[in-house]
This record gives C-alpha cells, sequence and structure tokens, in this order.
C-alpha cells in the first residue's frame, strides 16, 4: 500500500510540475526579433563596426564559367560597409557585372539613411514562431520572416536565432521581390558560428535559375571577422549587422 500512496503522491507532483510549465508563457516571435534588435544596436554600439574578409565564387553550369573575387570589407561604426578588391580571377563579366554589384548595392543599403528599410524588424516583416531546434548543441528558435512589401532588399523565408544570445544563427529563402525578367528563381542559404563571445557569417549560398543562363551558384566564404574594438569579453556580442542577411541574393 505504501508504495501505491508514494506512486501517486509522484504522479501528483509531476502532473503539478508539467501543468506550471505549460501555464508558462513563452516569447513570441516578435518579442524574440526585438531582443534580437536591441542586442544588435547594442553590439553596434560596443563594437565600433568590425573588419574582415570574403572569398566570392560565381560557378555556371550551363556555360561552365567561373569567377573569384576576395574582398576586404571594413563596416565603420554608423553601420556603413566599405569593401575594398584584394584579387579578382576568372569570368571578368561575372566580376563586374554580378560579384561587384553586389558590392556595391551592399554598401547602399548599409547607409544610416537606408538601413531601416532593409532589417529585421516589425517594421518590415511579419513574425511567426514555428519550433525550436537544436544547431551544433545549442537551442535556437526557428521563426517565419514574411516581408511586408514586394522589395528586392527584404526576404521571405526563415531565420533561427540563438536562445540564449539571441543571435543569428542560420537564414533561408529568397528575395521578396524578383530583381528581373530573366530571373526565373533564386534561393539562398546563410550561416553563422560563435567566435569567443561573437557570432559572425560563416557562408552564403545563393542558387539563381535563370531564363538563359540556367544554374549559377555564389558561394561566400567570411573568414577573419574581427571587431574594430578588439577582442571582446563574454558581455559584448557580435559586431555583425542583423541586416546583413537581406544582401545575399543581390
Amino acid at each position: 500500500m505504501k508504495p501505491l500512496i508514494i506512486t501517486l503522491l509522484l504522479m501528483c507532483l509531476i502532473s503539478a510540475a508539467v501543468g506550471q510549465a505549460q501555464e508558462k508563457p513563452l516569447l513570441d516571435a516578435n518579442e524574440i526579433m526585438a531582443r534580437v534588435l536591441l542586442r544588435d544596436t547594442q553590439r553596434e554600439s560596443e563594437s565600433g563596426g568590425y573588419a574582415g574578409h570574403r572569398r566570392y565564387i560565381f560557378e555556371n553550369q550551363k556555360f561552365q564559367k567561373h569567377a573569384e573575387l576576395v574582398v576586404d570589407v571594413r563596416c565603420d561604426a554608423s553601420g556603413t560597409k566599405h569593401f575594398y578588391v584584394v584579387t579578382e580571377d576568372g569570368w571578368k563579366a561575372a566580376n563586374k557585372h554580378v560579384l561587384k554589384k553586389m558590392l556595391e548595392s551592399e554598401t547602399e543599403t548599409s547607409t544610416p539613411e537606408i538601413r531601416p528599410q532593409t532589417r529585421l524588424t516589425a517594421d518590415n516583416y511579419t513574425f511567426a514562431l514555428v519550433s525550436s531546434e537544436l544547431i551544433d548543441g545549442r537551442l535556437t528558435y526557428v521563426i517565419d520572416a514574411t516581408p511586408k512589401r514586394r522589395d528586392k532588399y527584404l526576404m521571405d523565408g526563415r531565420v533561427w536565432i540563438d536562445a540564449q544570445d539571441f543571435a543569428m544563427v542560420r537564414a533561408e529563402g529568397k528575395p521578396a521581390h524578383n530583381p528581373s525578367f530573366w530571373t526565373r528563381s533564386i534561393h539562398f542559404v546563410q550561416q553563422y558560428r560563435k567566435d569567443g563571445s561573437y557570432w559572425f557569417p560563416s557562408s552564403t549560398l545563393s542558387v539563381t535559375e535563370a531564363r538563359i543562363f540556367g544554374t549559377t551558384k555564389v558561394n561566400i566564404n567570411y573568414f577573419n571577422y574581427q571587431p574594430n574594438s578588439g577582442p571582446g569579453d563574454a558581455s559584448r556580442p557580435s559586431a555583425v549587422h542583423l541586416e546583413e542577411v537581406s544582401h545575399v541574393t543581390n
């Protein structure tokens, strides 16, 4: 009889605990993204910008064309990005009309006047919490981001947000507006990694299906990213701006 009483008592305690857990309010998508924006703003003020390097690799399957561009990126305290070409190789037309145009577009939209129109904020997007996932052993919130207007500088897709640092871990989707009649579709995946107490982009893959040129892939590898203010402590997160994800498809 005594074991039965103990079992019933444990069941009651477990039921009560489960009930309390279910009643505990969870963060909704808007609150999560608001925290991301708050942390991102804090990073900018503390880091004074950042510097790093990127390698762009252009591959067209139909015409077997290849191009590469290595650039230095400098982001100043205002958030404006400046790119400096270090080396370029391969198909000159792709370097000039595709890869360098991507750099020009990102510079333009990183200025303080335009940045608010491109960021992952409630002014530009409707957010919906889908689920949670473990990525590299860390809990992330999975959130659908639906643009509020058809704009080629906005994305239509999904983001993964680190539940502890409220930093971007992954983003996947397509432009909110097709940039050209000749483009059938564009899909991108951008990934981030944590380096010490900082989160930096690690890679981007963009796949474009065009009416004449067929499938074109652009891989971007990010390396040697550092905040301008030097190594940070545990209280200072990444200096990489949240809206960087919205330019990978241009």
